[in-house]
This record gives structure tokens, C-alpha cells and sequence, in this order.
């Protein structure tokens, strides 16, 4: 673990960011006392799979297809 004060974090931000990414606590200090962890974010994984909203999603089989109301397609500029 490693603490830089204020004005030294400021001065080597990118530096300490390049620490911090491979492995090293970065410590920023203000006036001597630690107010600031300077760590990688967690990367998250993302993938989208097939099936993964499956029973979080419902669509009323009667009403999908159904017309739009006339003043939801006046608001989109549509004439009946």
C-alpha cells in the first residue's frame, strides 16, 4: 500500500492510476491523514445469453397487437 498526498496525486495522477491498475492500494492523504482509496474498478461481465430475462418478461397476448389509441398516435404525428 502505497499514500501520496494531495498535490503528489495531482502531479502523477496518471502514474498512480497505472499503479493502481496493476495490483497497488494507492492511499491519498490530506494533510497527513488518509481521505481517499485509489483503486481498479471491478470489471464486470456483461455477456448477454440467450434465455437470461426469461419469466422476467410478460407480454399480454390480448392487448400486443391491439390499435393503438387515437391520442397515442396524435402525440406520434399519425392521422387515422
Amino acid at each position: 500500500m502505497k499514500t501520496v498526498n494531495i498535490h503528489a496525486a495531482k502531479t502523477h495522477l496518471s502514474s498512480l492510476v497505472e499503479e493502481a491498475l496493476a495490483g497497488e492500494e494507492i492511499i491519498i492523504a490530506k494533510a497527513g491523514k488518509p481521505v481517499v482509496r485509489l483503486v481498479p474498478l471491478e470489471k464486470k461481465d456483461f455477456r448477454c445469453t440467450r434465455g437470461a430475462l426469461k419469466g422476467m418478461v410478460w407480454i399480454d397476448d390480448d392487448k400486443f397487437d391491439d390499435p393503438l389509441p387515437p391520442e397515442l398516435l396524435k402525440a406520434f404525428g399519425v392521422e387515422e
